[in-house]
């Protein structure tokens, strides 16, 4: 499974394309076959998974007890959003409307490598999320990971 890191600014053109940064392609395992499903982030961003990523994130949905009804709202939630796309011939994909709007992404994107997935977001949104976020680094790692 493909592990993204880094982050790119790219342009979004007039049909809602935008171009995934070369070393986060060369990250994709053959078995991505150059797709990803897009969906909702968890912040106003996209996330985007590579086709054998989606496949176990499905699988965790799956999990999910369906007698739940917060677990039933929640994989609603993110698979109605849930869009296939796959790279073309310059390495770009289509960003649905729905989504874009969702993420407020107009003519620019910031592209994130984030593990097992990449997150688009607008690039000003992002910038104010940053300053929104309280910790420094290492106090996030300490509180989070026991550092």
């Amino acid at each position: 499974m493909a592990r993204f890191k880094g982050q790119a600014a790219y342009s979004v053109d007039a049909k809602g394309r935008v171009a995934i940064p070369a070393k986060m392609r060369n990250a994709l395992t053959p078995e991505a076959q150059g797709t990803f499903t897009l969906t909702k982030g968890f912040e106003k961003c996209i996330y985007a998974y590579p086709q054998d990523g989606w496949k176990v994130k499905e699988d965790e949905y799956s999990q999910l007890n369906v007698n739940n009804r917060k677990a039933r709202h929640l994989v609603r939630m993110i698979l109605m959003w849930a869009e296939e796309v796959s790279l073309d011939g310059q390495g770009r994909i289509s960003l649905p409307r729905s989504l874009a709007d969702y993420a407020g992404i107009g003519d620019r994107a910031l592209i994130i490598g984030a593990m097992d997935r990449i997150e688009i977001w607008d690039p000003e949104a992002f910038e104010a999320y940053l300053q929104e976020q309280t910790m420094d680094q290492e106090s996030l790692a300490e509180e989070v990971m026991g550092f």
